[in-house]
């Protein structure tokens, strides 16, 4: 006796919605596992801090543990890839950074593309801060960069080719005549060495490296920082606009990206949970103290951030025919 054609038509709907029933649910369980925060940088820099801070109040707000994944190399590459080609079900994210817009933009190839991954939230930033040596005659920004023009200019340490350092110099050679001559160095721990050593004339650092030179141990003399506000733990440092570099704006920033196809509604509560973080009063109090602003925000904040840093980057990147070392 034949079945009729209607009915296995049927049968093979209902079955295939039952096979569909556990993803359903598990969609709407997430978060049901730990969550992966990879870090694509060794710890202790700004953005593990950063990114620490974030898992701690997104634990909280989640219900799961995120756990911090440290996987650096290849200025930031290797970490990225791994995020990059994750599955995207919603366990593994990537703290990113500037790096992850600029790779592209500059190096012969990265085993990313820029599609592959989206902007979740953004956590904080560590405003930029351009040092020289204490006994350095410059006083302020533009001495620094007038100083610069003449005979064969200055040395800047950078910690590579595309890092903030690296950008700061190119922003004041493109955008104001200054002649700095980047030094790609493996770290910024070394490139703040060798202005220490006084092997370079200058270089910029994040607050949290550059700020126990300055107020600690007073071996750094800070010219300006290069954020848009001056920095909570040192307010009595100029920006860089206020001195009349209004162009000069970047901050070595952290933020979280996903891999493409995770679910919007899984993105917007990964959002909600660093914003909430970022607005925690123990968590704003932490990271001041150590010379890193929270920001959070919503996810179209940080897609509307990350648009405007990928064209003022590319433009420099651009202007200054910035290459791969």
């Amino acid at each position: 006796m034949k079945t009729p054609r209607r009915a296995v038509l049927s049968s093979t709907a209902a079955l295939a919605a039952l096979a569909l029933l556990p993803l359903a649910a598990q969609a709407q369980a997430w978060p049901s596992k730990p969550i992966r925060f990879v870090v694509p940088f060794a710890a202790g820099g700004a953005n593990d801090l950063m990114a620490r801070s974030a898992a701690e109040g997104a634990t909280k707000a989640l219900g799961q543990p995120v756990i911090i994944e440290n996987r650096p190399g290849a200025g930031g590459s290797i970490g990225t890839e791994v995020v990059a080609h994750s599955a995207p079900d919603g366990y593994t994210f990537l703290i990113s950074a500037a790096g992850v817009l600029s790779n592209p933009m500059i190096k012969k190839s990265v085993p990313y593309k820029d599609a592959d991954l989206v902007p979740v939230a953004m956590i904080g930033l560590a405003p930029s801060v351009i040092v020289v040596p204490k006994s350095a005659k410059y006083n302020n920004l533009k001495d620094f960069v007038e100083a610069s023009k003449k005979g064969q200019g200055f040395n800047f340490a950078t910690a590579g080719t595309g890092s903030t350092p690296h950008f700061v110099a190119e922003m004041l050679n493109v955008k104001y005549g200054a002649k700095l001559q980047p030094v790609p160095y493996k770290s910024g721990s070394e490139s703040t060495t060798a202005v220490l050593g006084g092997q370079v004339e200058g270089t910029s650092e994040a607050s949290i490296i550059a700020l126990p030179h300055i107020l600690n141990d007073g071996k750094f003399k800070a010219l300006a920082t290069t954020w848009t506000q001056r920095i909570s733990a040192y307010p009595q440092l100029s920006t860089a606009t206020e001195q009349g570099f209004g162009e000069l704006q970047i901050a070595h920033w952290a933020g979280v990206h996903a891999p493409r196809g995770v679910p919007a509604d899984i993105l917007d509560k990964v959002a909600a949970a660093v914003d909430k973080a970022m607005k925690d009063p123990a968590t704003v109090a932490k990271l001041k103290g150590m010379g890193i602003e929270p920001v959070g925000g919503s996810r179209a904040d940080f897609v509307k951030f990350v648009d405007a840093e990928r064209k003022r980057l590319g433009d420099i990147v651009k202007a200054a025919h910035m290459r791969e070392d």
